[in-house]
């Protein structure tokens, strides 16, 4: 029955799938094949509007236009009077007078006595105290005991802890097989044996003067020293007090004297407030409403302990120290090569190029070192004490 199950089942779903999803042939679209490049004939016109229309000039280098040379000022007398000074002179100014208007005011000796708005008004009425409807302070203890049971306590049911699968550990087994240390740098770079190089470089001989240079130069001739006189001190003139007394009053004592004034009395109204010795009544709607009720705090709900405490002397063994097995060290032998160095009997080549092709040449010193160039005629000096020499050609002989 199984199997006539398993068949009926299969004929369903190949009537089912077969009905409704039917393969089709997977035809692949065309692929456009691009047409072969074939580069057209004749020769382009490169000729643009800008080789045309601007057409290239021969340039010749500008001159280079030298400044004239400048002559030294004659030293004169400086005239140290500016124009402002000339044409904005100090004049005599004249105080001028005060043009204030005479006071005319004259306060009252009179007191005021009038009466204001604010007494006519407002008259002062008798205040009476409200009644005070604020509950007693008296705590008033409930005798209903407290209900301590909460859903928590009523729902929950304890259960047994299931104990953690532990995985055993491993036993680590080192392989039989000697390691193998030798790199593919140790063998195929075994050393070669070899001296080492020798410099080639020529001797250095330093052409140089130890005298100090004693010719003129263009800045001795051009920046020469001058003396310069020290700074005339200014005369300070001898301050002379003047003479008379001197007026301390000012325009403010002369014209503003002061009055004798009395101080203003506030006006305020009488305090009609009456002073009672009636005790204080603190009740209000709170208190009596919501009396105080005696709270007695709630104890911790512990729970019960589900594993029991261990009885007996701790035995301190762990699964590191019962699964480990101590091995013996064994050294690592050391695979470093020697530090000897190889000779060889072959001598070492240190020919290079730049042994063979250099050529020592003669320094020569720069004739601008000697007071009188050698092979150099002198001609004139310009004005800013540049020296000018001609160099001496050899006459050439005739045949």
């Amino acid at each position: 029955p199984g199997a006539e199950s398993m068949r009926s089942c299969c004929l369903c779903q190949i009537c089912t799938c077969g009905s409704d999803y039917r393969p089709y042939e997977i035809v692949k679209p065309p692929r456009h094949v691009p047409e072969e490049y074939k580069p057209k004939q004749g020769k382009i016109d490169l000729g643009t509007t800008y080789k045309r229309d601007f057409n290239s000039y021969k340039m010749q280098p500008v001159a280079i236009v030298r400044p004239l040379e400048r002559q030294q000022i004659k030293k004169g007398k400086l005239d140290t009077v500016p124009t402002y000074k000339d044409d904005y002179r100090a004049w005599d100014i004249e105080k001028s007078e005060l043009y204030k208007p005479e006071q005319t005011y004259h306060p009252p000796t009179v007191k005021f006595g009038n009466s204001t708005t604010f007494q006519d008004d407002y008259v002062p009425q008798e205040i009476k105290l409200r009644q005070s409807f604020k509950p007693s302070s008296v705590v008033k203890c409930s005798m209903v005991p407290f209900n301590g049971d909460t859903s928590y306590c009523l729902d929950y049911v304890p259960h047994q802890l299931e104990f953690k699968f532990e995985r055993p550990r491993e036993v680590y087994k080192p392989t039989d097989q000697p390691f193998e240390d030798l790199t593919t740098h140790r063998n195929d770079f075994q050393g070669l044996a070899g001296e080492t190089a020798q410099i080639c470089r020529p001797a250095y001989t330093r052409v140089t003067q130890n005298a100090q240079f004693q010719g003129s130069t263009e800045f001795r001739e051009s920046f020469q020293s001058l003396e310069i006189p020290p700074p005339a001190a200014k005369r300070v003139l001898e301050y002379v007090p003047p003479t008379g007394s001197m007026e301390l009053t000012s325009t403010s004592h002369r014209d503003y004297v002061p009055y004798p004034a009395n101080r203003v009395v506030p006006i305020q109204p009488v305090s009609r407030r009456r002073s009672n010795n009636f005790p204080f009544q603190g009740k209000s709607t709170m208190k009596e409403d919501f009396p105080a009720w005696e709270s007695c705090r709630q104890g911790l709900i512990k729970k019960q302990q589900q594993i029991p405490n261990p009885s007996g002397k701790f035995d301190d063994l762990s699964t590191f120290r019962s699964h480990y097995v101590p091995h013996e060290l064994i050294p690592t032998k050391n695979c470093k090569p020697l530090n000897v160095t190889v000779k060889s009997s072959v001598p070492f080549d240190d020919v290079t190029m730049y042994s063979i092709e250099y050529t020592p040449k003669k320094q020569e010193i720069c004739p601008a070192s000697y007071p009188s160039p050698p092979g150099y005629i002198f001609e004139n000096t310009n004005s800013q004490g540049h020296k000018f020499f001609r160099k001496i050609t050899p006459a050439a002989k005739a045949f």
